[in-house]
C-alpha cells in the first residue's frame, strides 16, 4: 500500500484535537459513530493515525475486526491544544488493526501521551485498583490511512482537498431497506430535542467504496418520519441505514454527553430525513472523581461481559 501522508496544517488538527469521531461499519452496512480520544496519536512516515480504546467496552473492537474499514472525524478544536484559529474539519478512512495484549513500553507510552491533553491520572492502591479495567486493559488502534479529506473550514461549506486515495466517483447506491421497515422506532421529538441542544451533530453512512464518511449536520426540524437535517457536505440520494451522534465535552474531557442513533437516512444532497431505529447515551458529571468512578465501573461491568460472552478470546 502507498504511504499516504498529510501536509503541516491537517497534522496539527490530528496531533491537537481532544476528542474526534469514529465510525464502524455493521454488518448489515450501516454505520454507527461515537466520540473517542486521539491524543495526538500519528505518524506522518507510516501514515498512520490512531485512538486507544478500552477492552471493556470491546463490542466497537469486534466489529471493526470483523470489518476494518473505519474513519475519524476532526470536527473540532474546543479545548484542543495547537492553534484553535485552524478550522480545517479533517475526515480519515482508512483500515483498523489493534493488539488486545500491548506490551508495557506501549502503554507508558500511551500514559504518557494522555497527560497534555487530559492531565495526570489519579494513582493510589484504591484508584490502581478500580481504574484497572479502564487504563491497564487499553487498548490502542492504529489506522493506516487510505485518504484524508480536508475541508476548509469545520461546516464542510467549502472544497475539499483530498490526500491519498481520491474520492469514489458516483454515488452508492440505495440500500435494501431493514425487514422491520425504515420508520422512525425511537420518540422522534425527543430525540431531536436532546440532539439539537448538544452542538456537536455528525452523520456517518457507508459511501460507494465501501468506507464510512462522517459529515456534520445541522437538525432542521422533526416530523413522523424523523428528523429533519441539513447536509452541508451533501450525501448521496436514497435510503441507506445510518448512524447519527450529538455530542458536547468539557475541558480534559471532565463532563460529557452524548446521543447516538442508528438508523434509516432518506437523502437529497444537502437535506435528509433520519428515522431514529435506536438510542442511547450518557452525561457524565463535570467532576472528575465522580467521572472516574463511572469510567471504572462501565469499564469493569464491560469487561465482565466480554469476558463472559467469550469476545476478549475472540479477540485474541
Amino acid at each position: 500500500m502507498t504511504v499516504v501522508t498529510w501536509p503541516d496544517e491537517v497534522d496539527e488538527v490530528l496531533g491537537g484535537d481532544l476528542t474526534c469521531a469514529l465510525a464502524y461499519l455493521t454488518p448489515a452496512g450501516g454505520a454507527v459513530v461515537s466520540a473517542v480520544a486521539p491524543i495526538g496519536l500519528r505518524d506522518r512516515e507510516r501514515g498512520t493515525v490512531g485512538f486507544t480504546t478500552s477492552l471493556g467496552f470491546g463490542r466497537k473492537l469486534e466489529r471493526m475486526k470483523r470489518n476494518p474499514q473505519v474513519a475519524l472525524a476532526f470536527h473540532s478544536r474546543k479545548h484542543g491544544l495547537g492553534d484553535f484559529s485552524n478550522a480545517l474539519y479533517v475526515l480519515v478512512q482508512g483500515t483498523a488493526t489493534f493488539d488486545v495484549t500491548p506490551d508495557r513500553a506501549t502503554m507508558e507510552d500511551i500514559g504518557a501521551r494522555v497527560v497534555p491533553f487530559m492531565g495526570p491520572p489519579k494513582q493510589g492502591r484504591f484508584w490502581d485498583r478500580w481504574l484497572s479495567a479502564y487504563y491497564a486493559d487499553r487498548v490502542v488502534v492504529t489506522v493506516a490511512v487510505h485518504r484524508i479529506v480536508a475541508w476548509p473550514d469545520l461546516e464542510t461549506t467549502g472544497a475539499p482537498e483530498v490526500f491519498g486515495e481520491p474520492l469514489p466517483t458516483g454515488s452508492a447506491p440505495s440500500q435494501k431497506p431493514p425487514a422491520g421497515g425504515t420508520a422512525p422506532r425511537v420518540e422522534v421529538d425527543k430525540a431531536a430535542a436532546k440532539a439539537d441542544r448538544l452542538p456537536f451533530r455528525l452523520l456517518s453512512y457507508r459511501q460507494a467504496d465501501g468506507y464510512p464518511t462522517i459529515v456534520p449536520v445541522d437538525i432542521s426540524g422533526s416530523g413522523p418520519a424523523g428528523l429533519s437535517l441539513a447536509i452541508a457536505a451533501g450525501a448521496p440520494g436514497g435510503g441507506r441505514r445510518a448512524g447519527l451522534l450529538a455530542h458536547d465535552y468539557r475541558p480534559k474531557l471532565i463532563g460529557l454527553e452524548s446521543r447516538q442513533h442508528t438508523g434509516w437516512l432518506e437523502a437529497d444532497g444537502e437535506t435528509g430525513t433520519y428515522a431514529p431505529h435506536t438510542a442511547s447515551g450518557f452525561a457524565a458529571p463535570p467532576n472528575k472523581t465522580l467521572l472516574l468512578l463511572a469510567n471504572g465501573f462501565l469499564a469493569r461491568r464491560g469487561l465482565k461481559k466480554a469476558q463472559k460472552e467469550g469476545l476478549l478470546d475472540a479477540l485474541r
